[in-house]
């Protein structure tokens, strides 16, 4: 998300609301943590999905991202998208664009889409790739022009892995050619299909090449009008901090924990309900509105109520032990249950891999345990500790595509 969230202690309303209206996907990318292509059994029909409008409503919900799969393949989307905004709630979309016409992107402008943003997960060679879809960044790029030719607000999004690290600065400079007016970044965690591909992802020590170059296109930004945020799974209290958090320049923001069904919610396409829609959904969905009211499920699911008191003693590992633990609290509760199966303990820190290279350490993440191959799934890692400058190994168990291109050098 590009906008921070306010956090107002004891206040605990849906206020960002991430509903997944279909599994469908048009897409089969390498990387998707619900492993989209096919249709949930029984999803929610327009008729139900506007009855859950009129429920977030009453429950004082302010914006709502349509994702998927992709939004735009649910019968009901543009019927959806306007319920919304007759309800007096910002609709907003998260796409990968394939499927995105100058049509369909007047249509959804007509109906009351707020703004879009598009998924580009590197320049053309990395992304088609992860995207395991020839032209895939070619209709992504042309999906940004055909929504700010139709009057929208445009937005991107990138995953960061090892395939496409080093592209930022030249994704950068496409996306602020493109037009886009924000730019979220964050790092692939593994879930669904990219936990079956260990190689793919970033080490903990690659935050300490990754973070310092996004800070400084971060000041580039700033100069060009364009506002560059990290995701929930990015930074941590590192030097760039307060830089990296803050919508406006000379900012000091910062993490501030976890706000998964605190001011966060997730909906799957089927009515479960989540604290935040990337959590793992056979240990976080609280209730299906199906069978129970939306204000039910928030109100009394102790599935979507684990941030709500947190504390420190939640925590184990290096987490327990860090200075910003009263504050952070283990940092994005799904990237840290993706690799130890529990959430309380999070190796992707830049604050932590810094501390361990002052010491001439880092830590590796080493696979152990697969996953089961269904959506928001993940495996186990084991996490080793060795001397930073250990040699890398071979990552033989990758595809040898994304050896290939994870073994290209680190700036574009």
């Amino acid at each position: 998300m590009l906008r921070r969230l306010e956090v107002v202690p004891g206040d605990h309303f849906p206020a960002y609301v991430v509903w997944e209206l279909t599994l469908r996907c048009d897409q089969p990318c390498r990387h998707c943590g619900s492993r989209a292509g096919a249709a949930r059994p029984e999803e929610l029909t327009e008729a139900q999905a506007l009855g859950v409008v009129d429920q977030l409503a009453a429950m004082g919900t302010r914006e709502v991202v349509l994702i998927g799969g992709e939004a735009y393949l649910h019968p009901g989307f543009l019927a959806i998208i306007r319920a919304l905004k007759a309800a007096g709630i910002r609709p907003e979309l998260t796409t990968g664009g394939r499927g995105i016409t100058p049509e369909l992107a007047a249509a959804m402008r007509e109906a009351g889409l707020y703004s879009a943003s598009v998924s580009v997960d590197g320049l053309e060679e990395a992304h088609d790739l992860i995207r395991k879809a020839p032209g895939s960044h070619a209709s992504a790029v042309a999906a940004l022009g055909h929504l700010r030719a139709a009057g929208l607000r445009i937005t991107a999004n990138t995953n960061i892995n090892r395939v496409n690290k080093g592209d930022l600065e030249g994704l950068y400079a496409l996306l602020r050619e493109a037009g886009v007016r924000g730019w979220q970044v964050q790092i692939t965690a593994p879930l669904g299909r990219a936990a079956d591909r260990p190689a793919m992802l970033l080490q903990p020590y690659d935050l300490l090449d990754v973070v310092p170059r996004l800070a400084a296109l971060k000041r580039q930004a700033f100069a060009d009008g364009v506002v560059v945020m990290p995701g929930n799974n990015l930074g941590y209290f590192g030097p760039e901090e307060g830089l990296l958090r803050s919508v406006h320049e000379g900012g000091r923001d910062h993490w501030q924990g976890c706000h998964a069904g605190r001011l966060i919610l997730g909906i799957e396409s089927d009515g479960a309900v989540k604290g935040c829609p990337s959590l793992q959904t056979y240990a976080y969905v609280g209730g299906n509105l199906r069978e129970r009211s939306l204000r039910e499920i928030w109100d009394e699911a102790p599935e979507l109520a684990f941030t709500r008191g947190r504390t420190v003693d939640d925590l184990w590992g290096f987490c327990r032990t860090c200075p910003f633990a009263q504050v952070c609290l283990g940092g994005c509760s799904f990237t840290a249950h993706s690799i130890f199966g529990r959430r309380g303990n999070n190796p992707y820190c830049h604050f932590r891999a810094r501390t361990l290279a002052a010491a001439g350490k880092r830590e590796r993440l080493v696979p152990g345990a697969a996953a089961a191959g269904l959506p928001f799934d993940h495996g186990l890692f084991d996490l080793v500790v060795e001397p930073l400058d250990a040699p890398e190994p071979a990552a033989a168990a990758a595809p040898s595509d994304l050896v290939q291109l994870s073994r290209r050098p680190q700036r574009s």
